[in-house]
């Protein structure tokens, strides 16, 4: 399965083996009253080169629950130690496996892959932490984490053998018949499964749960991480729908309302959301159709250049998985039906290299310098230092001459942290966590990014310790901090955040807040916030939107957010109980767990209106953490400088407030000018060639300009419409005139060669666009005729093209133009009647030399 529920319980220091096993046995002998003689376990046999030891006290908690000696079986790392990753918790688990035959000792079963003798449940006791030289070190408190897969434990409920056989598929498979043109599903597998028709209905009834799922909770098919392995499954999925079982386009997304019956109980987004889940998976079918036409035309072109007896080239293949998502399974099997191979080995390097750069930014995403580990945290802890109070971060306030007043922090260090261990102190040059009994600074959350600025020692209060960044820990606020001077614990030091960098944050932070209302307030009540950051200099954020958002729904937020801004509005600020909280008609919430009690923050409604009030307030309402202003009009000016859909569903907006939102307005209104101004020049006469292929070149150069230069999304998007109008008005004023061009070199080259066959010349043209036309018009007038034209440019630049007569076989145009280009260091391409090429070179007399020679050597009879 892609997707399974997974049933278990936990414990974190409360109790540990002894109860977990009672409470496993008990469960499924008394409660569920599986048979006890079909119920095996099995655990950890040691391993001495790690001085681990068999875990013999297991055994015996299962001797005394009853079970036989010879159903307890001892198993090696491999099977009975679980470990979460390189590095972190680990442990000897034991795993309770279930016999579906019964009548016999199937002890031999266990652990070999056997169908009718499978794993129901697996307890975890995590002892030990993996540290990062790979030793195991006790943890300081043992835990339980135990997992059992439900649709196996409905398969032996319900007495099938196999999971597909239960009441959790068999309306799938019910429903994916009726869309199909095949016979109903019959459980078959291997070779007895003919064509893969029941295989293919079992990834249908796997797949389409776990994008039904996956969707309903916010992730989508993308191009990385977990969306791109979603991107996968759908795809999948829609080669077996439509390959195997012939069902037409759809039937995938048809299939989603019957898992939101099967599954909507437990997961009412299921129920709430099927239209959303069903358009998403319909749009990503239609795009993958669509590419898989693509690049069989890609493939067809590339056997068509190819040589016979060469391979089919890596990089083509990569590109087509890469960039079109074409499945690479596919691509073999369409060179193996032509008798091609695959270059297997620049392919398989090019995959090494991208799972390489995708691991290293995996690896720097998640870096911290100091992040504080387990035992650590444990040992601060059993030291009994209490976690930082970080309330003063909120205690700011608007001054007399309006500006906001960040007040110092009177501190003390309470622990120090450096080469993953606590200290007593740091030197000079180190770089460690330093933990205080309070702070001012906001570490990083809530999608707000963390204070910068510094602290000063007592008594040394001219030496500067910056702030590089600050992060949460088990309660604890950890300042980054490149030691200056040294700092010792029990240090008394004083707190000054950046008063900039904070206010910048605080401006976006609400104005996140405010963008999220008007978002709701435009575009209605589906609207979800999806994620968003914060940071001093723009703000992003990402919300579930079926498309992407229109010229005048992009002006509408704006005038809302403009509209409240320009009130300045009071920002309100209130701890409330989280239940209470809960209650307030309009607050928007994420799906993750909130503090009990919670801030609630309200833009121009004091918060105990909102909770006193029946109806539902028109203003923005949230549960957040971080700092905010405490007027809007701070935030000045706001523009939307970018939106775009991440993956299907879901669009990124990105903003600017202030000062940069003013610069955006005015580069918006100077590329305007700038476009409008073109736009008068291209409405009269082009005169020449030359002249249109400097206003196709201005238009690219001022397209380039409206894409990456921060101005209002909404007019990128008008100015982007006009710069296309244009450039297709200069492309039709170049094809126009290359065409005319053409006809007159064309005139003069035919007066020049009477009734030659083969014409071998130089023309006076500036791109190959012209040669081009004048080779095919040239031979549409004289078509019995084999022409190559070359074009010496100002620079050294060779221009090349040919063509030579239909169903000719002796000359292929596109071996006549390789022979010529790679002669002078250049390269060329194209079909057996009509080819093009570049080079270099000094003289041209040699090359024309060649070019007649060649021609001439293919043609004679």
């Amino acid at each position: 399965h892609t997707f399974f529920e997974m049933l278990g319980n936990w414990s974190f220091g409360d109790y540990f083996k002894e109860e977990a096993c009672a409470m496993a046995w008990q469960l499924l002998t008394q409660v569920y009253g599986i048979p006890k003689d079909r119920l095996y376990i099995s655990h950890f046999g040691g391993e001495p080169t790690l001085g681990l030891s068999v875990d013999e006290e297991t055994r015996e908690i299962w001797l005394g629950l009853g079970v036989q000696p010879d159903h307890i079986l001892p198993f090696g790392l491999r099977e009975n130690f679980w470990e979460m990753g390189e590095t972190g918790p680990c442990g000897p688990c034991t795993e309770i496996h279930y016999d579906h035959r019964g009548g016999r000792n199937a002890a031999a079963l266990v652990n070999r892959d056997s169908p009718e003798v499978v794993e129901i449940w697996n307890l975890v006791f995590m002892q030990y932490n993996r540290e990062v030289d790979g030793s195991l070190r006790p943890l300081p408190a043992l835990s339980v984490d135990t997992g059992m897969g439900l649709e196996r434990l409905v398969t032996v409920l319900q007495g099938k053998r196999s999971n597909y056989d239960t009441d959790l598929f068999t309306p799938l498979l019910g429903a994916i018949h009726q869309s199909s043109r095949c016979p109903p599903y019959k459980g078959l597998t291997g070779g007895a499964d003919v064509g893969k028709v029941d295989m293919a209905y079992r990834v249908l009834a796997d797949h389409i749960r776990t994008l039904s799922v996956c969707i309903a909770d916010g992730v989508y098919p993308g191009m990385s991480g977990a969306e791109l392995v979603l991107r996968r499954i759908l795809r999948r999925a829609v080669r077996f729908s439509t390959e195997v079982l012939q069902a037409p386009p759809g039937t995938l997304a048809s299939l989603v309302p019957t898992v939101a019956h099967i599954l909507g109980d437990a997961y009412p987004e299921l129920i709430s959301g099927t239209n959303r889940i069903m358009d998403i998976i319909n749009d990503n079918e239609a795009q993958f159709l669509s590419s898989l036409q693509q690049g069989r035309r890609v493939i067809d072109r590339t056997l068509l250049k190819m040589d016979d007896g060469k391979v089919f080239p890596g990089a083509v293949a990569w590109a087509l998985h890469r960039n079109l998502g074409f499945p690479l399974d596919l691509i073999g099997l369409m060179l193996e039906e032509r008798g091609v191979s695959m270059d297997t080995e620049t392919l398989n390097k090019l995959a090494l290299e991208n799972a390489k750069l995708q691991s290293q930014a995996a690896h720097f995403e998640g870096e911290s310098n100091v992040a504080v580990d387990l035992h650590s945290l444990a040992e601060l802890h059993s030291k009994e230092v209490p976690p930082t109070d970080d309330s003063a971060k909120y205690t700011y306030s608007l001054g007399q001459d309006g500006r906001y007043e960040f007040p110092s922090c009177q501190a003390t260090v309470l622990a120090l942290y450096c080469g993953q261990a606590l200290v007593q102190e740091v030197l000079e040059g180190q770089k460690c966590g330093v933990i205080l009994d309070r702070t001012s600074f906001y570490a990083e959350q809530g999608g707000q990014t963390h204070d910068r600025g510094y602290f000063t020692r007592e008594g040394l209060q001219d030496v500067l310790f910056p702030v590089e960044a600050v992060q949460l820990a088990g309660g604890y606020v950890v300042h980054e901090v490149t030691a200056t001077e040294t700092l010792r614990t029990g240090d008394e030091i004083r707190l000054f955040v950046d008063e900039a960098q904070r206010l910048a944050c605080m401006v976006k932070h609400t104005a996140t807040h405010i963008l999220n209302f008007a978002l709701r307030w435009t575009l209605g009540d589906a609207v979800e916030q999806r994620g968003s950051h914060v940071t001093s200099d723009r703000l992003r954020f990402d919300f579930s939107v079926k498309g992407a958002l229109s010229v005048q729904q992009l002006q509408e937020i704006e005038r809302t957010i403009q509209d409240i801004v320009q009130k300045d509005e009071h920002v309100h600020v209130q701890e409330l109980p989280l239940t209470l909280a809960r209650g307030i008609q309009g607050l928007r919430t994420m799906d993750e767990v909130y503090p009990d009690p919670v801030r609630v923050v309200s833009v121009g409604v004091p918060v105990s209106d909102l909770v006193n009030s029946t109806g539902l307030l028109p203003t923005s309402v949230e549960l957040c953490c971080g700092t905010h202003l405490l007027r809007t009009g701070e935030i000045k000016d706001f523009v939307i400088v970018a939106e775009k859909q991440l993956v299907k569903g879901i669009s990124r907006i990105v903003a600017v407030t202030g000062e940069e939102a003013r610069e955006a307005r005015e580069a918006g209104l100077a590329l305007a000018q700038d476009v409008e101004s073109l736009s008068v020049r291209l409405a009269s006469v082009i005169p020449s060639l030359s002249t249109a292929h400097r206003l196709s070149k201005e238009v690219g150069q001022l397209t380039d300009a409206v894409d990456s230069t921060a101005i209002p999304q909404w007019q990128r998007r008008e100015l982007q419409a006009k710069l296309k109008a244009l450039q297709r008005t200069t492309n039709t004023a170049v094809r126009k005139l290359e065409t005319k061009e053409a006809t007159r070199k064309v005139q003069t080259l035919l007066e020049k060669h009477v009734s030659e066959t083969l014409v071998v010349d130089t023309v006076d043209a500036d791109s190959i666009s012209v040669v081009m036309k004048t080779v095919n018009q040239y031979s549409e007038r004289s078509p019995g005729a084999f022409v190559m034209l070359l074009s010496h440019q100002p620079c050294g630049k060779v221009l090349c093209a040919c063509q030579v007569p239909k169903g000719c076989t002796t000359l292929s145009a596109g071996d006549w133009a390789l022979a010529v280009c790679t002669q002078i260091g250049g390269n060329a391409g194209g079909s057996p009647t009509v080819a093009k090429g570049t080079g270099s070179t000094v003289d041209l007399k040699e090359t024309l030399e060649l070019a007649q020679r060649f021609a001439q050597s293919r043609t004679r009879h």
